[in-house]
């Protein structure tokens, strides 16, 4: 598929926004044909995407909710820029390349003529073949930024890069965290407070090489990288998490993995502003960077609220209870499904259920502050609500980080 260098003509631009109703309710359709087509036709492309939003179909709606805007703004790219430096940075730390965007183009050109049959008329596939290619032209532009960026700063690197497990530590009966040094010995490069790495596993027995995107759990600047990262259960209707559990059981210290440079647009921004930290579960890796960030700059007031299943669940609960007790800049508070006898002796451990809006705005600065948010999707969905709706937070303000592929947080 050859790819336009020039700007969409009138009549292109019209046939394609054209397009944006049937994309409204058939675009997850025809999102998950192609995906579909596109590994039956290229395997080696599996490795590149979770299997397990796939199958959850997470990764088909957010590809969907991705094309759908893409029409829509057709004629003004500029308003999606957002969207494709999200997924940018997505496609640096997975190490998408040019050469692989007309295999994306021509499977999803085919997609939609093989879902919507007579209704993609010639016109229609015309046109989107000539605004695919535009639209590819600017990724493939802001990702080679990117890799030119990640390679030439301090430390930096291009491709993979061998790091060996210094150190193997549970931090609660489902989350390890692994601290990895770089196997040549060479430093790291600084990375922004709630960034994340690719990891690339060999698993034995896998037809293919595994690639996963885990968040850094440590502040930046120091002689390692710090990931924490999940198990995740299995159930009748999906495996368990391939990679999690591979690492849990299997990857010790010693051993080396591969990863790419830090990447991500949710990051902790400057300003003077308060910090409010709100995470659900394993959401908390993001946000720990930010905290022990915060923590050591003792600048800005942090409040930070943690919401998990129960204590043999939660994850770094003592470092943040340490820090809340040593400096006055910190307010920690924590949310349990679960709250045992012994939970109730913790000052910490505060309330038992889910956060709901009125134990949030007890804890709430009185003072603008940057809110920043990670977790599950119905969590996030919960959250992003309250501070909208009940403490009326302006968007500028609020910052989130969906832990897979993007989805709506204004559904339910």
């Amino acid at each position: 598929m050859s790819q336009s260098k020039t700007a969409l003509n009138p009549k292109t631009i019209e046939t394609v926004k054209a397009t944006a109703p049937i994309l409204e309710t058939r675009g997850e359709e025809i999102t998950t044909h192609f995906y579909k087509r596109m590994f039956e036709r290229n395997p080696e492309l599996l490795n590149v995407f979770n299997q397990t939003n796939q199958k959850k179909g997470r990764q088909p709606q957010a590809l969907a909710h991705a094309v759908l805007a893409a029409a829509k703004n057709i004629d003004q790219l500029e308003n999606i820029l957002p969207v494709v430096n999200q997924i940018a940075h997505k496609h640096r730390s997975l190490q998408i390349k040019p050469e692989q965007y007309p295999i994306v183009g021509e499977n999803l050109l085919a997609a939609i003529k093989e879902v919507l049959g007579d209704a993609a008329t010639d016109d229609v596939l015309s046109a989107w073949e000539e605004a695919y290619g535009v639209i590819a032209d600017v990724f493939i532009s802001v990702e080679q930024k990117m890799y030119e960026e990640t390679a030439q700063q301090s430390g930096g690197w291009d491709g993979f890069r061998a790091f060996t497990v210094d150190k193997k530590v549970p931090e609660s009966n489902v989350i390890t965290s692994f601290y990895l040094r770089p196997a040549d010995g060479g430093s790291l490069p600084y990375f922004e407070p709630g960034q994340y790495i690719t990891v690339k596993t060999e698993i034995p027995g896998e037809e293919f090489l595994h690639l996963r995107q885990y968040s850094l759990s440590d502040a930046p600047d120091k002689d390692y990288f710090r990931i924490s990262v999940k198990r995740e259960e299995g159930s009748d209707s999906l495996p368990e998490g391939v990679v999690s559990n591979y690492l849990h059981r299997s990857v010790n210290e010693g051993d080396v993995l591969e990863l790419t440079a830090p990447a991500g647009d949710f990051y902790l921004q400057p300003a003077d502003r308060p910090v409010v930290l709100i995470s659900g579960g394993v959401g908390l890796t993001p946000l720990m960077s930010m905290f022990n960030t915060l923590v050591e700059e003792n600048r800005r007031p942090v409040t930070f609220i943690q919401a998990a299943q129960s204590s043999s669940h939660h994850a770094m609960h003592a470092p943040a209870a340490k820090a809340a007790g040593e400096c006055d800049k910190v307010s920690y508070h924590v949310c349990y499904d679960v709250v045992t006898e012994e939970d109730n002796t913790d000052p910490y451990i505060q309330k038992q259920g889910r956060i709901d809006k009125e134990w949030l705005a007890s804890l709430l600065p009185e003072k603008e502050a940057d809110y920043y948010f990670c977790g599950p999707l119905p969590f996030l969905q919960a959250i992003n609500h309250m501070l909208k709706s009940d403490f009326n937070i302006p968007e500028e303000r609020m910052h989130f980080e969906f832990f897979g592929p993007a989805a709506d947080l204004e559904t339910n």
